[in-house]
């Protein structure tokens, strides 16, 4: 049995070349190729990163929804970063996953990116810091992290095919700074290479896996591909390690071959190797070596605290928190009642149930009269027909009944589902070798009317209702992403006549052979109800009415999975529908008014003067109506800074492009993203980064520098901020760096360092900031390069307003 790191050579001299190949291609879907005869099991790889989904994509095997990785990063805690990725640990060990493939790390480089959700923020050390201790949270308990996407790939519009443009003082200050503390400080087991090529060379082949990742940073870990980002045996003569998915990829043959035939060395396999032992033997999938045992944890509680804690508060005229003693309020809003607690895409896990906004009130406030107004649609495409409203017709159970058959109409494969809405990654599902797959439910309707029944798949379907068919449809793929094609498909619908608790049976047949192929063997279908938008007006006008009678409007408005999501990106920043107008028309019933934004990345609000309040609950996760009700009611503090600007109109953002030209998408704004790019514009945003209010007030009292940065050295300044107001409170002090005679093309100001403080009504906070040598650092031709001189050190609540100043002096 080997049980020391320094024997995993022994392990790969004993291997044939074969099975050495062999072990770089992924086995299926989601697992590694196990090898008894070394003790090697499968590893197994998952999704999040905001939950675990595990092996399947599966209603009936539920995961632990978190907060967005915007809510995350809001919180502007390390802390809380730490234990985030300790409860995503704890669930990874609960399904069996070795690996999460996360944290997504890649920058907010414009508000328009598909995946924005699903990163940290638009500013490089900011990411860098709550990265590392996400991996760290994760990795302290024995599961394997994966920072992804590596490097640049920051738009979803071509992301297979497109070439990032980009400077390498841009790439080394901002895109590679996001992923290095993660590999240097955190240790990360696992980088994913992107999809995207840098500069001409893809991902995968890219000299960017040696140099930094290995050569300078230590890199000892697997660089695993995106899913069907390895493309050639080029990729194998770079440092990239593993191939996913499998069985099926370039290398197999092709590399045994490439090897005997010379063009690549056996030792350049025997590396790779050794490094999939190594985390093999980390995760304890390598007999003789078990991993660190995952800390207990209450994932739900941390949910919720997590979802308070990320909650940016945006404006606020004195009327949160609310009154304990309200008795009459309105929640009003199409997000209100149907939460979006996570963006689309391959994040998405599926929770055991979701609080909403409406459920999280109601359960506060148990004595008072809580009313709900849609308001304004917000849906798009398919809704899954609720679970309460559907009766499996083999087990009289709720649920759905699905069966893949052959062309003959014999059945191959059945299961029973508790879902209308269904994703098959992997599985034993005959997805590639059946012709049909038949849905087949009672569905009792809620309502009486006209609806809109149908199906959202790329292909061919056939619905039919009680025993009759109604239509035979064909949806077509808008694009080839395997994100827009596979997650969020298009949508076939056809009007019917129903009638409330009158059961329909309903059975839909879908042609196998229609799919869209690009996604291999992963196939998703969802059957259910398009939006019903009649009478538009009278919904608002309805809402409103709701709204004069309470003593208090709660409106939640927001995006869904049609608008933020892996596979495309976004085409504006309106809210989508007309819940701008539903906003105003509430505000102008003269009703105190808070808004509640169910976004995942920055939307325009342009009513935002017109309301009492203004609060972004972001994805907020599973336990997000809980946790928006603890901050309306100021049970617990609104802890949220913004780790990305917000701005007033969409043709103020200073870099909005994300759409490649020719395949190429240039990153002509240099090292000036995010608030640098405002700052240098001179355009005032709606709200700054770092911006976000408490329930008090802080004032900012003095700053001295402790220690002046020199070779070899950090500095250190140390801040004191006095809470001014009645309740205890959280600040984020945020320190920023500037140089206006600089000799190199700087930003205005950058951030150097950032701490959460707390303290009690009337007490004093003092915190000591690092100012890390690197932040005065710029990249040159010949490395990182120091500019010796004074540079003005600028502190305060957010990158716009910072009351403290002294002065620093670096020298050679």
């Amino acid at each position: 049995m080997i049980t020391d790191l320094g024997s995993l050579d022994e392990l790969v001299a004993r291997l044939s070349l074969e099975e050495k190949v062999r072990l770089l291609t992924g086995r299926d879907f989601w697992t590694t190729w196990p090898l008894e005869k070394i003790g090697l099991r499968r590893m197994l790889f998952s999704d999040g990163p905001s939950g675990v989904r595990g092996e399947f994509w599966d209603e009936r095997d539920p995961s632990l929804n978190l907060p967005s990785a915007t809510a995350l990063s809001s919180t502007w805690d390390t802390a809380v970063a730490r234990r985030y990725g300790a409860v995503a640990a704890a669930e990874a060990r609960h399904k069996g996953v070795d690996v999460v493939l996360g944290p997504t790390i890649n920058l907010h480089r414009s508000p328009l990116g598909g995946r924005h959700f699903e990163a940290f923020s638009e500013d490089p050390l900011l990411t860098a810091e709550l990265a590392a201790a996400y991996v760290a949270g994760v990795q302290d308990n024995g599961v394997g992290a994966t920072p992804k996407h590596y490097v640049a790939n920051d738009y979803e519009t071509e992301r297979f095919t497109a070439s990032t443009e980009v400077s390498d003082r841009a790439l080394r200050e901002l895109y590679l700074a996001a992923f290095e503390k993660a590999v240097v400080e955190a240790g990360a087991w696992l980088v994913m290479s992107s999809y995207n090529a840098i500069n001409g060379v893809t991902a995968t082949e890219s000299e960017l896996l040696d140099t930094p990742l290995r050569s300078e940073w230590g890199f000892d870990g697997v660089v695993i591909s995106d899913w069907t980002a390895v493309r050639s045996l080029a990729a194998a003569e770079a440092e990239q390690d593993l191939v996913m998915p499998g069985p099926h990829g370039p290398w197999g043959p092709a590399l045994v071959e490439a090897v005997r035939g010379g063009r690549i060395p056996e030792s350049t396999v025997d590396r790779k190797v050794r490094r999939l032992l190594l985390l093999a033997a980390r995760v304890g999938a390598l007999e003789g070596f078990e991993p660190a045992t995952p800390q207990a944890v209450d994932g739900v509680a941390f949910a919720r605290e997590a979802a308070a804690a990320g909650s940016v508060l945006l404006t606020n005229d004195g009327l949160l928190p609310l009154r304990p003693d309200l008795r009459r309020i309105a929640v009003i809003g199409h997000n209100a009642h149907h939460a979006r607690t996570q963006g689309g895409g391959s994040a998405t896990v599926v929770p055991e149930g979701v609080v909403s906004p409406l459920e999280g009130l109601r359960r506060a406030l148990p004595e008072a009269e809580v009313s709900y107004s849609l308001g304004a649609v917000v849906q798009q495409g398919i809704a899954e027909l609720p679970l309460e409203t559907i009766t499996n017709p083999a087990t009289g159970e709720r649920g759905m009944l699905v069966r893949f058959l052959d062309a003959a109409g014999a059945e191959l494969f059945r299961e029973d589902r508790r879902a209308t809405a269904l994703t098959y990654f992997g599985g034993d599902a005959p997805v590639g070798t059946a012709d049909v797959v038949e849905l087949s439910t009672t569905w009792t309707p809620e309502v009486t009317g006209e609806v809109r029944f149908g199906f959202a798949a790329v292909g061919r379907a056939r619905i039919h209702l009680d025993g009759r068919l109604i239509a035979e449809e064909t949806a077509e793929a808008v694009g080839r992403d395997l994100g827009a094609a596979l997650l969020s498909p298009p949508a076939a619908s056809v009007p019917v006549q129903v009638t409330a608790g009158r059961p329909v049976d309903v059975r839909v047949e879908y042609d196998l052979g229609s799919r869209d192929t690009s996604t291999g063997s992963a196939f998703a279908i969802a059957i259910g109800l398009e939006p019903d938008d009649a009478l538009p007006d009278e919904r608002i006008a309805q809402a409103a009415r709701a709204a004069a009678d309470a003593e208090v409007a709660v409106v939640v408005v927001g995006t869904n999975a049609q608008v933020e999501s892996e596979g495309f990106d976004r085409t504006e920043l309106t809210l989508p529908g007309r819940q701008d107008e539903l906003v105003r028309a509430v505000a102008r019933t003269g009703t105190p008014t808070v808004v509640v934004v169910n976004a995942g990345s920055p939307v325009l609000l342009p009513w935002r003067d017109e309301v009492s309040a203004v609060l972004i609950s972001y994805f907020g996760g599973q336990e997000m109506g809980h946790a928006l009700a603890d901050v309306l009611l100021g049970h617990a503090e609104p802890g949220g800074r913004l780790p990305t600007t917000w701005p007033q109109r969409t043709e103020d953002v200073p870099v909005l492009d994300v759409t490649p030209v020719d395949g190429r998408l240039t990153y002509a704004e240099g090292v000036h993203i995010g608030y640098r790019a405002w700052l240098k514009a001179g355009t005032t945003p709606a709200f700054p980064f770092g911006h976000g209010l408490g329930y008090t007030t802080w004032e900012y009292l003095d700053v001295d520098v402790l220690r002046a940065p020199s070779a070899g050295t950090d500095g250190e300044i140390r801040a004191r901020v006095r809470n001014t107001g009645s309740r205890p409170g959280k600040e984020v002090v945020q320190a920023y760096l500037a140089r206006p005679d600089s000799a190199v093309d700087r930003p205005t100001r950058w951030l150097a360092s950032f701490s959460p403080v707390h303290a009690d009504a009337g007490a004093i906070a003092e915190v000591v900031l690092p100012l890390p040598r690197r932040a005065f650092a710029d990249w040159q031709d010949t490395g990182w390069h120091h500019e010796p001189g004074t540079f003005d050190v600028l502190v305060g609540p957010s990158v716009l307003d910072l009351p403290l100043r002294t002065e620093v002096e670096l020298t050679e």
